[in-house]
């Protein structure tokens, strides 16, 4: 199989340069169609990286013409990574360099052997539920779409926000809380899990509605169809709050209200054999370690 590939990764300090030589000549061996994002190429090339062979792709307009896209970092560099691709729906390969990795779970040392997988067309590919928002403007430039979560915080470090929540129209609940997050199954393993979300198995289609720090108890998590739609509309004492989505964030009006819904694409994430979600939960929350096991 010839396979074109393209390429983006986080920035790397020194001591980490000897392993990323290592991972590129064994990708660049293998390999001969290959883009880089701008982004990485201009970090490679600073760390003394001979490029001048390979062509680069903008960040904001994506790679063309390629079969697979290849993450290296951690989950964050994953985001990045799905945000250049967008609508294209490329297969993304996550190689994690970084800590955690729910979504980035190759390590340095198997890439040789998942590239053999890859050569001989030896992996599965698994669509991911995308969420997005919406708008009476443009919130994000175009990128207006997420693999993990999409959430509403408060911009100042006390008061609480009150966010009036309507799900496919209908009235939900109003919100006394520092905010509150929609997470996708594939971000049930984010910042959903730190307030409390559940563990949701990625492939679900569903949503995970859960408020941030909320002054009502009785308040809980709540798991919706991914093909809800969510409506929010906030107030504030400092008559604005902040909106991310992934690792893109800005403060928004408190008079402008939000649309939470499922994307038009999906995400393709591609899995090498040997690379399952239990064995990852296993892994990285450390289940299985009870002595009674």
């Amino acid at each position: 199989m010839n396979l074109s590939l393209a390429i983006h990764g986080k920035e790397f300090s020194a001591d980490m340069k000897p392993l990323m030589e290592k991972l590129w000549a064994d990708i660049s061996t293998n390999l001969r169609e290959i883009q880089l994002s701008e982004s990485f190429f201009a970090h490679l090339k600073e760390h003394g990286f001979e490029l001048d062979e390979y062509p680069t792709y903008s960040n904001d307009q994506g790679p063309e013409n390629v079969q697979m896209a290849w993450s290296i970092g951690g989950d964050g560099t994953f985001l990045e990574t799905l945000s250049h691709i967008g609508a294209k729906e490329i297969p993304i390969l996550g190689i994690n360099t970084g800590r955690l990795g729910f979504v980035a779970t190759l390590s340095p040392e198997e890439v040789p052997q998942a590239l053999q997988h890859v050569l001989a067309n030896e992996y599965a590919i698994e669509d991911r539920c995308l969420v997005s928002v919406d708008s009476e403007i443009d919130l994000f430039n175009g990128k207006d779409f997420g693999l993990n979560e999409v959430a509403i915080m408060k911009t100042d470090s006390s008061s609480m926000i009150q966010i009036k929540t309507f799900l496919d129209g209908n009235y939900l609940n109003t919100y006394w809380a520092d905010g509150i997050i929609v997470s996708t199954a594939t971000g049930s393993t984010g910042y959903s899990l730190s307030v409390g979300g559940p563990l949701v198995i990625p492939t679900s289609n569903s949503f995970i509605v859960a408020p941030m720090s909320p002054h009502n108890l009785n308040v809980r998590p709540l798991i919706v169809s991914s093909d809800s739609v969510l409506k929010f509309e906030v107030s504030s004492r400092s008559q604005n709050f902040l909106l991310s989505i992934d690792s893109r964030s800005r403060v928004i009006d408190s008079k402008i209200s939000i649309e939470v819904k499922k994307a038009a694409f999906s995400g393709k994430i591609v899995k090498i054999p040997g690379d399952d979600f239990l064995q990852t939960l296993r892994n990285k929350l450390n289940w299985g370690l009870d002595v009674r096991n």
